[in-house]
């Protein structure tokens, strides 16, 4: 059955909004990059809430030449940001898709110039501001998306259901990516264990990517946006019930239950 962009963003923001999965992509699934970020543009336009931020997420090697990027990148909007504390809700959709990622995000210390598309490494750390411990939210109401890759991913409101910030790194321009270390757990089993140089390229191009991809979609970086640079430890599937901890040494911890997800309204 055919089903336009618009009929397809529709059917992923009426599931998000009633936090209930579902099993079958809606329609054709997405053949590019453009396909796929033109469903994730039509959510953003149907969406009630504002862009506080975007996450970074890896395209698999085999696809990079395919699809011609190593990363992708979805909104985070403004009231899926909590703060951590204590022992955190962590949302997930029943019966869609949900991964605990432990990542660092960097606060954009000003506003990226809305024509500029491409951007250095070196060019992206004079936007940089400071840098914090942080959960992303991973996950939404399409149960296969992380199955069938990233195309659909993205067409899944970017792979992203919220962010847990957490306390700010000190020093971090003084420091290597390689101290900066990160184990998580699932229900007191270690899952995972790395440090911040195994993002690609440090988080910086994961931000270098995302002031460019989220320029071309015609939302440049603005001056406090929290860019979430990509799963330190892996992508861990998660389900209702579980608990989760994300623990960075001496730049803090993040613990989390997994709850059922509520619905949210929509216009």
């Amino acid at each position: 059955m055919f089903m336009s962009v618009e009929e397809q963003a529709a059917t992923f923001v009426e599931a998000r909004s009633a936090a209930v999965g579902f099993p079958d992509y809606p329609g054709a699934l997405p053949v590019d990059l453009d396909q796929a970020y033109a469903v994730l543009q039509a959510e953003i336009g149907l969406w009630p809430d504002r862009i506080a931020g975007w996450k970074v997420g890896r395209i698999a090697p085999p696809l990079v030449e395919t699809l011609g990027e190593d990363r992708f990148a979805g909104p985070i909007f403004a009231t899926s940001i909590q703060q951590a504390g204590g022992d955190n809700d962590f949302p997930a959709i029943a019966n869609g898709f949900s991964a605990f990622e432990a990542e660092l995000v960097i606060v954009a210390a000003a506003d990226a110039p809305a024509d500029k598309s491409r951007w250095t490494v070196e060019e992206a750390a004079s936007l940089a501001g400071a840098m914090h411990i942080a959960v992303e939210v991973a996950g939404g109401p399409f149960a296969a998306a992380n199955d069938l890759g990233p195309l659909t991913t993205i067409a899944s409101f970017g792979g992203n259901n919220g962010l847990i910030l957490g306390p700010e790194v000190a020093d971090w321009r003084s420091r290597s990516f390689d101290d900066i270390r990160c184990t998580t757990t699932i229900d007191g089993t270690v899952a995972g264990q790395a440090a911040a140089s195994a993002i690609p390229g440090t988080p910086l191009a994961a931000l270098a990517f995302v002031l460019g991809r989220a320029a071309r979609m015609g939302f440049p970086i603005r001056k406090g946006d929290l860019i979430s640079t990509g799963a330190i430890t892996g992508v861990h599937v998660v389900g209702i019930g579980q608990r989760c901890e994300a623990d960075f040494g001496e730049s803090g911890v993040i613990s989390c239950k997994v709850v059922k997800a509520r619905p949210a309204a929509v216009r």
